[in-house]
């Protein structure tokens, strides 16, 4: 009886996957939940925020040990940045049309357009491909770390389903439950931690996201930072070496487990 229930499951989910437009009798968009299941099969990727700074962390994948390492961290504008999880060559789509949005507004406006309008318009261009069958959904997730000069930090999440959250500290992709349960047991200090405490920070909940017996490194670790008086700053190689240094005097690795969610705002 499992097997042929299982069956039957199966192929009713079948006749209702093929096309983003169509709902199943469940109320579910399949297409849509698909490219989010892709965002958690990314590399993980953390953000957290004090009162001054932003702080995003991702770590790179390399295809084998003889090819470099992706990029995943992107700068948009000078207050501005994106950490992706998901497929790398929809990230760069985005991030090449949030430029052009930046760009735009401070050619007619003569100042930097402001995180959250920029993050709804990103939303609202997510949600217009679940409605729309010639297109498919983007298949990445972005963690968007901002600092605007009336309102301050911002961490926004983004969603192939065209949802929108913003978090005082957040992690997403695989394995990303162990850097959540971190965040989780560390938030509420966050917004006094200075910048390099924040670093720390970011990293530590990042270590506990490697995968089998790989450690964090200064190949596959990268950091960006923005914030009050400080541009969007990527930080990896030699220089997060330094920050890995501190890592490992203060301790190592954040805890796994848990069933949280990080805290949103």
């Amino acid at each position: 009886k499992s097997s042929k229930k299982a069956d039957f499951v199966a192929m009713h989910r079948n006749m209702y996957d093929t096309d983003v437009t169509v709902f199943s009798p469940e109320g579910r968009l399949l297409q849509v939940e698909y490219a989010m299941e892709s965002t958690k099969q990314g590399s993980a990727c953390v953000g957290l925020r004090s009162e001054n700074y932003v702080v995003i962390g991702a770590l790179k994948r390399s295809v084998n040990e003889m090819s470099s390492h992706q990029k995943k961290l992107m700068e948009i504008d000078g207050h501005m940045g994106i950490a992706i999880a998901g497929l790398t060559a929809d990230a760069r789509s985005i991030a090449k049309w949030m430029r052009n949005e930046c760009l735009n507004h401070k050619y007619v406006y003569g100042s930097a357009m402001p995180s959250k309008r920029l993050c709804e318009e990103l939303a609202d261009k997510h949600q217009r491909t679940t409605q729309t069958y010639v297109r498919r959904p983007y298949g990445v997730g972005l963690l968007v770390a901002a600092y605007d000069e009336a309102t301050g930090p911002h961490l926004f999440q983004t969603c192939p389903s065209g949802n929108l959250y913003e978090f005082y500290a957040t992690a997403i992709g695989a394995r990303s439950q162990s850097a959540k349960t971190y965040l989780e047991k560390h938030f509420e200090g966050f917004p006094s931690t200075e910048k390099d405490d924040l670093i720390v920070h970011a990293l530590k909940a990042l270590s506990g996201c490697v995968t089998g017996d790989g450690e964090l490194n200064k190949d596959n670790a990268s950091i960006a930072i923005v914030g009050k008086d400080h541009k969007f700053q990527l930080i990896e190689g030699e220089n997060v070496a330094v920050y890995l240094d501190k890592l490992e005097v203060d301790g190592g690795a954040a805890e796994g487990g848990g069933d949280g969610d990080a805290m949103e705002e």
